[in-house]
């Protein structure tokens, strides 16, 4: 391909992620995946070429632009070399004829600025776009922290976590003998902090309620030394499914998948109720704490999704309560970092339940309200919100 033939590639899947934005359809690198499924002339550097375009358009634009080519436009403005290849040949972009669009401008929607945790100053914002680093876990179960050092010379410990690792840029732990091993996985440094804030051991009984794929339940294994029982539930049965391989790499033979149907979850978890020890309800939110991984996030919320995303953590923060036994402990955490996600439903869960905030065991974070804040600025982790309770006895 020709710069200018990438550019219009970048273009034309521009044009498919905004489109897929609006709608809730494919995320972008899906669809950079699906461009090049059909277009087998372009080799591996036309396809780093143009992801490369695609992503520097995402993380310009806070919202998205009307098209493809005004996000490129947008950029071609401040680049001549980048204006120079809409040159109207071959399979490149038309030629620039009349003014350029600039774009909207900054790092957080506009819509979204004043929903930022008070804590989080717009000083802090351009951290939210920075590149993300690849954090790893040692997996207890598997390692210490100096035997998977050992096993991957180009790693560097992490500085707030006991168990955290950092890789270069561009490392591909996939390919290394400690991965493959169960020596460690792959986890931002802020989630593995989480985890270890919950206070799992060995003989407890431990539910993740929101478990995904079971980023944090390889955690908590870890921490309980595959003794005790630990729940995890989820109602997505495509993220479940692909926990099983991971368990197994692990060594994490304790934990015990569960498919929950949706409005029906009290009833699936009712042998559960009052028994647990620990509850980590880790839910579904805005992303806004991970948007240096996924710029696109902010493409795709709007008031309404918010809304539902709310009032589905209250939801779930009530169901979790009714699972634990006097004296345990519940654990609400968002990779968020919007108020109503974070301290206001904290505070709104602790008025109505009779619940006891407590003060949360990690080396890092700033108070919001009775909870934790992690933030890309500070902390160089994704950007969390964390609180913790204990039942009444």
């Amino acid at each position: 391909m020709t710069p200018s033939a990438r550019v219009q590639a970048a273009i034309e899947i521009l044009d498919e992620v905004v489109a897929a934005a609006r709608s809730g359809g494919a995320a972008a690198d899906t669809l950079v995946s699906r461009y090049f499924s059909t277009r087998r002339y372009a080799g591996s550097k036309d396809r780093r070429a143009v992801r490369e375009h695609v992503y520097r358009v995402i993380r310009a634009w806070p919202e998205p632009p009307r098209s493809g080519r005004d996000g490129m436009l947008a950029l071609a403005a401040a680049e001549p070399e980048l204006a120079a290849l809409f040159d109207g040949l071959g399979h490149g972009p038309a030629a620039i004829d009349g003014a350029v669009p600039e774009p909207v401008g900054g790092i957080v929607p506009a819509w979204l600025a004043g929903r930022m945790d008070p804590a989080v100053g717009p000083d802090e914002w351009p951290a939210f776009l920075e590149r993300a680093p690849l954090d790893l876990r040692v997996n207890r179960l598997r390692a210490t922290r100096e035997e998977a050092l050992a096993a991957l010379p180009a790693a560097v410990a992490t500085p707030l976590s006991p168990l955290g690792l950092r890789l270069p840029e561009g490392s591909r732990v996939e390919d290394e003998p400690a991965w493959n091993g169960g020596f460690v996985e792959i986890q931002d440094e802020g989630s593995q902090l989480l985890a270890l804030a919950c206070g799992a051991a060995a003989g407890m009984t431990v539910v993740d309620l929101c478990a995904g794929a079971g980023g944090k339940t390889l955690a908590l294994a870890a921490e309980m030394a595959n003794s005790g029982r630990l729940v995890a539930t989820d109602t997505d049965r495509t993220r479940l499914s692909r926990m099983a391989p991971r368990l197994a790499r692990a060594g994490a033979t304790l934990v015990e998948p569960r498919l929950l149907d949706p409005g029906r979850e009290r009833e699936a978890l009712a042998d559960l109720a009052g028994s647990a020890d620990i509850v980590l309800v880790d839910a579904p939110c805005s992303g806004t704490g991970t948007w240096r991984r996924n710029p696109e996030l902010r493409w795709r919320l709007d008031e309404a999704r918010l809304g539902r995303l709310v009032k589905l953590q209250s939801y779930l923060i009530d169901l979790a309560s009714v699972l634990i036994r006097p004296g345990g402990i519940l654990v609400y955490a968002v990779c968020s970092l919007l108020a109503e996600e974070g301290r206001e439903q904290a505070a709104a869960f602790t008025e109505r339940s009779g619940m006891l905030p407590q003060d949360l065991p990690m080396s890092a974070g700033r108070a919001a309200g009775s909870g934790l804040l992690l933030t890309p600025a500070r902390e160089g982790t994704d950007g969390f919100f964390v609180a913790r309770w204990k039942a009444p006895c």
